[in-house]
């Protein structure tokens, strides 16, 4: 399978700058699974930039009506 890393930067809103991941979205998913997490790009930019990607948090999200 081809990646299409350039297409995927274009919804990528992950803020940290030194990530190897961005754009390669099989990859990035792993990691964060493997962390009990979910990528940036499943939060508002809002809530991405706090670096809390965990799955409660995801939880009040979208509790909250934000996601």
């Amino acid at each position: 399978m081809e990646c299409h890393k350039q297409e995927n930067l274009d919804f990528c809103n992950c803020s940290y700058e030194p990530c190897s991941r961005k754009g390669v979205c099989c990859e990035c998913l792993q990691y964060h699974l493997r962390s009990r997490q979910l990528p940036g790009c499943c939060f508002p930019n809002s809530a991405e930039r706090t670096y809390d990607r965990s799955f409660g948090h995801f939880a009040r999200l979208v509790t909250a009506g934000k996601v």
